[in-house]
Parts: structure tokens; sequence; C-alpha cells
């Protein structure tokens, strides 16, 4: 194994599709961090769960768990603040959103209907999908022969509200790559919603963490395998609390890292991490 950085920040987001906290420690199980994705918008007339891909006002709110129950608290963009027990939260979010909608805890991986994927035929809603990536003429859009088949039919796994696998984190050099591309943009992290920011060792630059797709990553205690790049959509430049929406944030990813930022990760053996923590790559 080779050393390649350390864990700068830890984030999870409680709820699918909003902002999220910064932790400076968590267990990482199989299902991911503890309480990362653990309640979800659900569309009331499509009956289907939602993101900030689809709902991008999500990402206006801050949600944060409660340290002695699994309920959280969402602060919105009014300043109010409501809890996952407080029956208003749900017509709250109805109209933050502008679809009639509930905030749901995450169910068992045995009620499928519950994560099913709204559809009217057979294509609607892969056009839908395609949509929400936001491409300019000429820009390629990702390979979606790709989608795992179970995707096809449910809007995450079942069991979980994540869409591909329950990591995602990103290396400074990413970030300090895209920033020299487009140094008038934006680039706050947050942006792209990782759960590990590494920050890597002296002289590394480039999407380096490409390199480490198909291998293993020591985290802490734990080990990861890089699944694969994470290609990125259109809510990577919409505003949220703190910082403005950027278009160009996307017109940059797409052209100067085939656009990808970050990676997913597999959780092959959980463990504790923490913020310091080295983290490791198998050598080839």
């Amino acid at each position: 194994m080779q050393t390649v950085g350390r864990i700068r920040e830890i984030w999870r987001y409680p709820v699918k599709g909003m902002a999220g906290e910064r932790m400076e420690e968590s267990a990482l199980g199989e299902k991911g961090l503890t309480g990362d994705r653990t309640w979800a918008l659900r569309d009331t007339a499509r009956k289907e769960i939602q993101s900030c891909k689809f709902r991008p006002e999500l990402l206006l709110c801050v949600a944060r768990l409660r340290s002695d129950s699994d309920q959280v608290d969402v602060t919105f963009p009014d300043g109010a603040v409501l809890g996952s027990d407080d029956p208003a939260i749900h017509e709250k979010l109805s109209t933050l959103t502008g679809y009639a909608s509930t905030l749901e805890a995450i169910r068992p991986d045995s009620e499928l209907d519950f994560y099913r994927r709204h559809k009217i035929d057979d294509h609607t809603w892969l056009d839908e999908l395609k949509a929400t990536f936001i491409r300019e003429p000429g820009e390629p859009l990702p390979d979606f022969s790709k989608i795992p088949p179970p995707l096809i039919d449910f809007v995450s796994i079942p069991g979980t509200f994540f869409l591909v696998t329950p990591l995602h984190f990103v290396t400074t050099s990413t970030l300090a790559f895209l920033k020299s591309k487009n140094p008038g943009a934006d680039w706050d992290l947050r942006r792209f919603r990782p759960n590990f920011v590494i920050e890597v060792e002296p002289g590394t630059e480039g999407l380096i963490e490409q390199s480490w797709v198909g291998k293993r990553v020591t985290i802490g205690s734990a080990q990861v395998e890089c699944a694969g790049g994470t290609p990125r959509c259109g809510a990577v430049t919409r505003a949220q609390p703190s910082f403005p929406a950027d278009k160009s944030v996307l017109r940059t990813v797409v052209k100067e890292a085939d656009q990808n930022v970050g990676v997913y990760g597999l959780i092959v053996q959980g463990g504790r991490v923490r913020i310091g923590d080295p983290v490791q790559v198998e050598v080839s």
C-alpha cells in the first residue's frame, strides 16, 4: 500500500438531496457513514423518491441528524427549522419544491414499491434522467447503457437512498486542477457532496483519484474499493445556502475532467474514520 494523503474533511447528508453536516469522525459500515442518506423526499403523485437532480430546491435546505435519535432537523431557506417528527414539515417541503411530497425515513429492502422508479412508458424515465445532466449541444452524456440493472426499475438501491454506491470522495488535487482551468468559478467543495475530502501528498497534481478506480483504498481502519468515476449532472451548478449558482462549473467538468469529479466507493471492510487519518492505495 502507498500513502497518498489524509482525510481533511468528513461529510454526511442525512436527507438525500439536501446540504449536509461536517463531522470530526464517524463509523463507516456496509451502507456508508452512520446517518448518511437516512431520509428522503417522496413525491406523492409519482410515488417516487426524489433527489436534488429533480428537486434542486432541496439543496437550499440543511439537514442535521439529532445526536439522541434517528430524527433529523431541517433548516429551510427562510431560516425556519422543522424536525422530521413535525407533521408540518411535509407541507413546508411541498411548498418549497412545488410538488406534494412527504419526508420519509429509510425502509427495508423488502419494501420494493417504496423504491420503485416512476414509469409511464419504457423511455420517458430515461429522457427525464438525461435532462438532469444539463449538457449543451456537442457535450457528451454519461454512458447510460452501463446503468446497473436494478436502477432501471428503482431510483435507489433498495434498502438505501444511494443511487450507485454508499460512499463518494474527492481529492484536493482534483479541486485544484479544476480551479486552475476556470479560476473565476466558485469551486466550493460542497457542490460535489463528497463524504471524504482527501488532502493528497505534496506534489500530487491532477485528477489523481481516477487512477485509483479498480483498486482498494485503506481509509483509517476501513477498506474501500474504488468502483468508478462520478459523472456530474446539473446539481453541481446550483446554489446552496452559502454560495451562488455557477453554470460554468459544469462546463469545465465536462471539458476538462471527462465529466467526472471524484470516485464512487464500495465498503469492503467497515471501520472508524477520523479527520487526519492516512489514506493508502494498493500498488499495482
